[in-house]
């Protein structure tokens, strides 16, 4: 059976536990090896036909686990970065002096301030918009003038839910392109790219690694074209592709991704519907709830899960938010998300004057374990900051 007929028939989850049929070639092993040589022979007449030139450009661990990100989002290809800051910053750093793009308020703080302190030295016009509200969108693109909308959903950290196909339809129509960061839905609930989207970017970091313990990015596209170029141009010049090593460890993580991915997000929809009754908690931010007010249009992009990432705001303002932080015992107080163990966070002192995070919001990231041990931590925490 050929590897077109092999990936015809079997599914995604299947192809990236199998890392796409990987094997070493040397020793039939079924995990590859991992390629450190930063440097190539060139042939007798001073070619390089095995493809590898230099280290900074490319590399065959790289290579694989880009092929199998680009089979899990549906993408004609797929570029890793040394984070998922690189990956971000490079689709508008190969944008042109002058253009437009339209992002959201609310939105990875690290991305938000870099486009508010440092887009501009780039010659670039950010406008911040809520994407939540189609009208809003609408009325900030600029047609001929807007070249890219970018949006985040899920949204970190009030999870608000963005509409990729109909934003997609107007940015086209416009001749903006559309950009998602889809680190929190991930290629098992969501795929921008078959929505209509043009790039989907992740912090590999997150759930597509899953162990907490590799720095990365990833940009899908759907089409190999001029911006995609641009793009490569960028990680190359500026030195920003994955170490092979890394590459190995997210390759090791994909492999049970979905599997991570379920299982977090089924402890994160338990979690949201018994904290969405608790005494100690105001609301709860989680799209998976009928009531949260992107539901709908989740529901219709997210297949089969709402992600493994919620938030709730705590009765008694930021100084009870932050004894519950300060009381988990399971939970674990640490910045990130997507791990196979749980996180907390007081969202609003790690971001600072400026954030739009309210004070008395704490971040969860549901991790795999038992959530009747993860439920009963956090209603401790809240029983004691609350005396």
């Amino acid at each position: 059976m050929t590897d077109a007929n092999r990936s015809n028939r079997w599914s995604r989850r299947t192809l990236a536990a199998h890392a796409m049929g990987a094997i070493d070639p040397t020793t039939k092993g079924v995990v590859a090896p991992i390629h450190v040589a930063t440097t190539f022979l060139r042939d007798p007449d001073n070619q390089y036909s095995s493809g590898f030139v230099y280290g900074r450009p490319d590399n065959q661990t790289v290579r694989e686990t880009e092929a199998v990100l680009a089979m899990l989002e549906e993408a004609e290809a797929a570029m890793l970065f040394s984070s998922g800051m690189a990956a971000a910053t490079s689709v508008f750093m190969a944008l042109a002096p002058g253009d437009h793009v339209v992002a959201p308020t609310v939105m990875y703080w690290a991305l938000r301030n870099w486009l508010m302190t440092y887009a501009k030295d780039w010659g670039l016009v950010v406008e911040l918009v809520d994407t939540s509200d189609i009208e809003a969108v609408r009325k900030a693109i600029v047609p001929g003038r807007t070249k890219l909308v970018w949006l985040e959903t899920p949204s970190n950290p009030l999870w608000s839910i963005a509409d990729i196909r109909a934003i997609a339809d107007m940015a086209h129509a416009a001749g903006a392109r559309l950009g998602v960061d889809s680190t929190v839905a991930t290629p098992v609930f969501t795929r921008p790219l078959t929505l209509g989207a043009d790039i989907v970017m992740h912090a590999a970091t997150k759930a597509l690694n899953g162990h907490s313990d590799v720095v990365a990015g990833v940009l899908a596209t759907a089409r190999k074209d001029a911006a995609w170029d641009r793009i490569a141009t960028l990680r190359k010049n500026f030195g920003a592709i994955l170490g092979p090593f890394e590459a190995f460890l997210l390759l090791r993580g994909l492999r049970t991704l979905d599997l991570r991915v379920r299982a977090a997000s089924r402890n994160a929809a338990e979690l949201a519907e018994r904290l969405s009754n608790h005494r100690h908690v105001a609301a709860v931010l989680y799209p998976g709830l009928p009531h949260h007010p992107g539901h709908d249009v989740a529901a219709r992009q997210m297949e089969g899960g709402f992600s493994h990432m919620l938030s709730i705001r705590v009765r008694g303002g930021e100084a009870s938010a932050v004894a519950t932080a300060a009381g988990v015992q399971l939970w674990k107080r640490a910045t990130s998300l997507g791990g196979v163990e749980s996180l907390i966070e007081h969202r609003a002192s790690i971001e600072g004057p400026g954030t739009p995070c309210p004070v008395d919001l704490l971040r969860l990231s549901a991790g795999i374990e038992d959530v009747e041990d993860l439920f009963a931590d956090l209603d401790q925490a809240l029983a004691r900051a609350h005396g």
